[in-house]
């Protein structure tokens, strides 16, 4: 009687610490719920970015001439950036009504066509993360100097999520061991084998980023060059006397 007590103390205080679970299993038989956690450094080893051309003409003809005369200034801006024509991939031209919000007679605003807008994207993707770097800061005096351009953020990936995922799971595997160790220390069980174990969340985090346990959702930053990969695992362990 006496160690059901401080056995169901040990496991109020070890849960409200550490995250764990007791499950009634049946026929007195129970088991520990522990989440496992492994992280590690990561770099991102590539990069995309992409520049968009947005011209208004009087007519469709009007808007896609304009943007045929602009788009070679964008191509030499790019050249001038280090970044050769093959590497970079072009969508095709875009022409529709441009449609501008007036306010009518009634006082109520209705959408009234001015125009067609012409619009082209050029996408850069390479592993010279550097070079893409200075070229987005470049492009902030070539818009200043009147050309119709708007371009998103690099985008800093990794190549290759799922080797650094399955690098992590093993670790992660390890950690809920030790959590599990842990509780039947304190519960003054044993640990026993595993039942069943599943994945998580798996986080690619900018390398500040807090620690995290939960264990749904994740997270895939591509504004940072320097990251943190977090895989989180649950494990149900057998415990006993």
């Amino acid at each position: 009687m006496i160690r059901t007590v401080i056995f169901s103390i040990a496991l109020v205080i070890a849960a409200a610490v550490l995250g764990f679970q007791v499950k009634q299993v049946g026929g007195g038989r129970e088991s520990i719920s522990v989440k496992g956690l492994a992280e590690k450094p990561i770099r991102a080893d590539r990069v995309e970015w992409t520049v968009r051309i947005q011209l208004k003409g009087a007519s469709n003809a009007d808007a896609l001439s304009k943007l045929r005369k602009e788009r070679p200034a964008v191509d030499e801006f790019l050249a001038r950036s280090g970044f050769v024509a093959a590497a970079v991939s072009v969508s095709n031209e875009a022409v529709e009504p441009n449609y501008e919000e007036v306010e009518g007679r009634n006082g109520n605003m209705r959408s009234v066509q001015d125009g067609n807008v012409a619009r082209q994207s050029l996408t850069i993707n390479t592993t010279d993360i550097e070079r893409i770097v200075a070229a987005s800061r470049a492009i902030v005096q070539f818009e200043a100097e009147g050309h119709p351009v708007s371009y998103s953020a690099p985008q800093f990936l990794v190549s290759d999520l799922e080797g650094v995922k399955m690098s992590l799971i093993g670790a992660a595997m390890q950690n809920s061991r030790a959590r599990a160790e842990e509780f039947a220390k304190n519960g003054d069980v044993k640990v026993g084998r595993m039942r069943s174990a599943s994945q998580g969340a798996f986080y690619i985090l900018p390398a500040s980023a807090d620690a995290d346990v939960s264990d749904w959702g994740g997270t895939y930053d591509k504004t940072t060059v320097d990251k943190v990969a977090r895989v989180v695992v649950t494990v149900d362990y057998a415990i006993s006397d």
